[in-house]
């Protein structure tokens, strides 16, 4: 197969937007995308009552973000069939079927099968802090890096296809100014739900010098939000870019970052900013 192809791996729906500029600027290029979820967002807030019920959140969300999806024009959606373990802390924690209490070798055995399947030149995930330390973020950054490296091994796994060697594993995130730059202007107006209360955020996001690859994706900020928006259970559920003003909004919408973590096919170049550098 000649077409490249991109696969994002992350917790919930509504994940995906972190790499929403993305997705559409690939998929311009004839790239084949494609996501997996792990959870179908369980534990997540719920915006209006009207939308769904404790007991339908999964369902509706799964749906929100195949639309969401649809409009990021993903040729392929996965779930992993775990549940939401919610926050750090959170009685969801200890639900038997939460991701974070989740077998690592059948989680890991489910990517690979996906990974040998899809075959992908690039993987992308969270980091290892999750964004804002979410325990289901640093689940999935944990289980991606080694199914990454697994898909790749004959020895592992044999009876889930043969061995793909994807080229390459990126963390997305925000960058560590951006980070910080929402979290002054959440305290300033003292929104609730503000992710980063509690954190040590000069810990969270990259470092200048830890990015590998900055997209400009400027031209794709309306669609962005508007498949943003097909997530309508958690609008405005917690404290972040929504509640901030345009500007602001426009900062952090109009470029999308990320750190190579493995690469078999050499380093990237700083400046030339492309997942796909390299890769034949």
């Amino acid at each position: 197969m000649s077409t490249k192809r991109l696969l994002g791996v992350f917790a919930h729906p509504d994940d995906e937007g972190m790499i929403g500029g993305t997705l559409l600027q690939y998929h311009t290029a004839g790239v084949e995308t494609g996501l997996i979820y792990a959870t179908r967002g369980e534990a997540g807030g719920i915006s209006n009552p009207a939308l769904a019920t404790r007991e339908t959140l999964g369902q509706v969300r799964e749906d929100e973000a195949r639309a969401a999806g649809a409009e990021l024009h993903v040729d392929h959606l996965w779930f992993l069939n775990y549940r939401d373990s919610g926050m750090a802390g959170m009685s969801d924690n200890q639900n038997p079927q939460a991701l974070i209490r989740a077998n690592a070798g059948q989680v890991v055995g489910k990517l690979v099968e996906i990974i040998r399947q899809f075959q992908p030149h690039v993987l992308i995930t969270f980091d290892e802090m999750g964004g804002y330390k979410h325990p289901d973020h640093i689940a999935i950054y944990k289980y991606t890096t080694m199914a990454f490296h697994a898909a790749a091994d004959y020895a592992l796994y044999p009876e889930l296809g043969e061995a793909h060697s994807a080229s390459k594993l990126y963390y997305g995130t925000w960058v560590r100014r951006h980070i910080i730059m929402m979290d002054e202007w959440l305290q300033a107006q003292e929104e609730e739900g503000n992710v980063f209360r509690g954190l040590d955020i000069n810990q969270l996001g990259l470092a200048d010098d830890q990015i590998s690859v900055t997209l400009d994706v400027e031209r794709w900020t309306e669609a962005k939000k508007h498949a943003w928006s097909r997530h309508k259970t958690q609008k405005g559920t917690t404290a972040t870019v929504d509640h901030m003003p345009d500007e602001l909004q426009r900062k952090l919408r109009n470029t999308e970052y990320f750190q190579l973590a493995t690469s078999r096919v050499g380093p990237d170049i700083v400046g030339e900013n492309d997942l796909f550098a390299r890769i034949i």
